[in-house]
């Protein structure tokens, strides 16, 4: 900083991140002679090492403020965050797979599908609800990311997983479960998928373990050529989103 100052009268760096202090649960320091903190390997095999790295990146700690570390934080990821969206993912793969053995046809996601939907005055209003709340998650988070305020992406995210698992697909599963028209059912698996691949991308620079397992099934679902069928999502652009697909009335 000094040298930097006198020779070119500026800072060495244009953003600066600067991390909290992970403290014992009881709010002392962490110390090797006291134990006092949880064995990391044991969090990593019971837990997983995603789920631990989404619990620092959603804590005070990223935004330079202390965190008690505690066990059940990390516990709590798995069951409010990582179940649900997996079994979002799940339910979203059994029923491609319910539509393909009725249908007798392989199921391709078709990207422009999302404009259709969301420009046709027939179509479900929470399909058009979902698919701007997408659009909309990806801006900011770009823009987050692009202004180094990190702190704020994964929080945003993580409350976009949960109103589309405790919401759109609660409110639509009997779209997905084929109840109504084949085409209906095409098309609400579709807006699924795609939402699912957003979000996953989103996720990937987070939690990369359990991104890469769900993105290794979903990729069967692309076209050759697509750009998103390749070998790893971690090889994929961060999504960019479409401006003409964001309406604030809607949501």
């Amino acid at each position: 900083m000094v040298i930097s100052g006198a020779v070119k009268d500026c800072a060495p760096f244009q953003n600066l991140i600067v991390n909290g202090i992970v403290l014992a649960e009881d709010g002392t320091k962490m110390s090797k002679s006291k134990k006092n903190y949880p064995d990391p390997l044991l969090i990593a095999e019971n837990y997983g090492a995603d789920a631990c790295r989404l619990y620092l990146c959603n804590s005070p700690v990223v935004r330079a403020e202390s965190l008690r570390f505690a066990e059940s934080g990390v516990k709590d990821v798995v069951r409010d965050v990582f179940l649900p969206w997996f079994n979002t993912y799940r339910f979203c793969i059994q029923n491609i797979t319910r539509l393909e053995k009725r249908t007798g046809e392989s199921f391709t996601f078709d990207p422009a599908v999302r404009q259709a939907v969301f420009q046709s005055n027939e179509s479900n209003y929470l399909d058009k609800y979902i698919i701007t709340a997408t659009q909309n998650m990806i801006k900011y988070v770009r823009q987050e990311m692009d202004n180094y305020r990190l702190y704020n992406v994964v929080r945003h995210v993580v409350e976009f997983l949960e109103t589309l698992t405790n919401w759109y697909v609660r409110l639509n599963r009997p779209r997905m479960k084929g109840e109504g028209s084949e085409e209906d059912q095409r098309t609400a698996l579709t807006i699924l998928f795609d939402v699912l691949m957003s979000a996953t991308q989103l996720m990937a620079p987070i939690t990369p373990f359990i991104s890469e397992h769900l993105f290794q099934n979903m990729k069967n679902g692309l076209r050759e050529g697509d750009p998103l069928n390749v070998a790893s999502i971690h090889f994929t652009e961060v999504p960019t989103y479409n401006e003409d697909l964001i309406d604030m009335e809607i949501e």
